[in-house]
């Protein structure tokens, strides 16, 4: 091991204990969200990423993370005044926030050498315990044009292209921990099938499937089935050449196509859903395999507002190291929890006002929503009927409208979706709706949007919604959610308590119906959930208050680390 990553490794154990620098762990994840300034992330799936990376730091759990160094990122995004998407390179100056590594490894793509370098981000925990974070990157001398462009795009390119990536992310992560002397490896956890091919690196070391399943974790994270990479066979020989073998061919094909989720599953001893519908979901899309469950969180610190944390220190001192403390906010005054939330509010009418001149008011019933544009979470269900809209405000009290959030560039009818409330939302600027759509939705935006709103929207097509945690974000400042039975939200709702369900109240129906959904949001929203919040103050902030005290002081990434510990990790 050269003499630069034998620092990193002494500076990695600074403070800590000796399994610091020899991690036991190491998670895989196409994105990881460590950090706002470090744009190597999409969306959801990145954004527990890196929350879950610093609750194990939090917990001194002994992780290492691997991940794609994707340069440019997923996309900045511009919308014009039609609404039309535009997707441009992020402009992101590596080296100002991670530290390049001497140390190389090579995997092999259509039977050539490919180099690998990695870059170190040290993630330091509350109590200094370091959690190293480690981004692939291709972009060197030694490689191809293309090679070089394969760390560059998150999610980019053709099918050709995002397989090469996945090569990087599983077999190239692989190989680069060992180079990096990262030899105490006991776990090899999976953060969605992006990285399964590193089990096939894993049986060329072993050549024993039983000893690759001992070591292999995967947690799966969607039911949709276009969510599950797959790719032609042809394509998957070509690019892996002897790497995979036959045998495990027969096992993990599907509709003629090498699925990266059947191989994770086949290679894994512990495979989980990340909420309890989700596993019973999982289960059935594959059958055969013992699919748990444990349902996501976020991590406090991170998602709690400046507002808000100021007011649990001097309620609740300790939430940070334990959020389970955050049950004690049935004891904090009610007028101190609503002024947090107007100055977390304020912050945000204030930004969207600056940059989009629209004159929202500080005191008008504020909704957000906020999520990956795409057709199955319905972004335009509450606009859907603009004139019912236009009455419910007009009688009930004023509505300001927060939309944000990316549609994937190949996903047109989530583009769509942009262009529809672009085009409703200039139709309904009024005196009593305003609406807004903040472009290019990232960390910064979703801390002021999930703070500063008054409402969390949430409008899933069931049973497609995996686990969401905008909501726990939300719930973490008080802010109740609105949303359809489905994901977390069939365990984090306590119907008037901690928020409503929009829809059927069966969890065990599988479909939703948009007619009566969209019946039922109205219905709530104009004689349950406006009125109590323009009329009945005290209610409310009631309900703030429990959103609180019984939904942050569980869904959150200590708890669920916490979990994974017991029934994954160390069992």
């Amino acid at each position: 091991m050269d003499e630069q990553t034998v620092q990193v490794r002494m500076d990695n154990n600074t403070g800590n204990s000796d399994l610091a620098g020899k991690p036991k762990i190491a998670y895989f994840s196409m994105e990881i969200g460590i950090d706002e300034h470090i744009p190597t992330y999409s969306g959801g799936l990145g954004i527990l990423a890196g929350d879950t990376i610093k609750s194990c730091a939090d917990l001194n759990v002994p992780v290492v993370g691997v991940t794609l160094l994707s340069e440019n990122g997923y996309f900045y995004q511009k919308i014009d005044e039609h609404g039309n998407q535009i997707e441009l390179p992020i402009q992101f100056v590596v080296s100002d926030f991670l530290k390049s590594l001497p140390t190389t490894t090579t995997i092999q793509i259509e039977n050539r050498e490919v180099k690998l370098r990695a870059w170190y981000y040290p993630y330091k925990g509350l109590n200094d315990y370091i959690v190293p974070v480690f981004f692939l990157d291709s972009n060197l001398e030694e490689n191809t044009p293309w090679d070089r462009e394969l760390t560059k795009h998150l999610y980019g390119g053709d099918n050709k292209y995002r397989l090469a990536q996945e090569i990087i992310l599983g077999m190239g992560g692989v190989r680069m921990l060992e180079a990096l002397s990262y030899n105490t490896i006991d776990k090899y956890h999976m953060n969605e099938g992006h990285a399964a091919l590193g089990t096939l690196e894993l049986y060329r070391r072993f050549q024993d499937v039983e000893q690759v399943r001992d070591q292999c974790v995967f947690t799966t994270h969607t039911p949709v089935a276009a969510g599950h990479d797959q790719f032609d066979i042809s394509i998957a020989k070509s690019m892996l050449g002897e790497l995979l073998p036959d045998f495990i061919l027969k096992e993990v094909r599907f509709e003629n196509k090498l699925n990266m989720t059947r191989l994770a599953l086949y290679f894994s001893h512990y495979v989980n859903g990340v909420a309890k519908k989700h596993g019973e979901v999982s289960r059935i899309m594959f059958p055969g395999y013992t699919i748990d469950s444990i349902t996501n969180g976020v991590h406090s610190r991170t998602w709690v507002s400046d507002p808000f944390q100021k007011l649990f220190d001097k309620y609740m001192p300790g939430w940070r190291s334990d959020p389970m403390i955050l049950r004690g906010a049935f004891s904090i005054d009610k007028n101190e929890i609503w002024d947090a939330h107007m100055e977390a509010k304020k912050k945000l009418i204030d930004f969207v006002n600056h940059r989009y001149n629209l004159g929202m008011n500080y005191d008008n019933f504020t909704i957000g929503f906020a999520r990956r544009q795409t057709e199955y979470k319905r972004p335009d269900l509450l606009i859907s009927d603009p004139e019912r809209l236009i009455k419910i405000a007009a009688s009930k009290g004023k509505i300001q409208l927060l939309y944000a959030g990316k549609a994937h560039p190949k996903d047109n009818s989530g583009k769509e979706s942009i262009k529809k409330i672009y085009k409703i939302m200039k139709e309904l600027n009024n005196e009593n709706i305003k609406i807004a759509f903040i472009n290019n939705y990232d960390i910064q935006i979703g801390k002021l949007m999930t703070s500063g709103v008054d409402l969390w929207l949430n409008t899933p097509r069931r049973p497609m919604e995996a686990s969401g945690t905008s909501g726990m974000k939300a719930a973490h400042n008080g802010v109740p959610q609105f949303s359809t039975l489905d994901g977390w939200w069939i365990e984090g709702r306590i119907e008037n308590i901690t928020g409503w369900a929009i829809g059927s109240r069966k969890s065990n129906e599988k479909d939703s119906v948009d007619e009566d959904d969209r019946n039922d949001l109205y219905e709530k929203l104009e004689n349950i959930i406006i009125p109590k919040f323009y009329n009945d103050r005290d209610n409310w902030i009631r309900t703030m208050r429990s959103c609180i005290a019984i939904n942050a002081s569980f869904f959150n990434t200590d708890r669920m680390i916490q979990q994974y510990v017991l029934s994954a990790y160390f069992r």
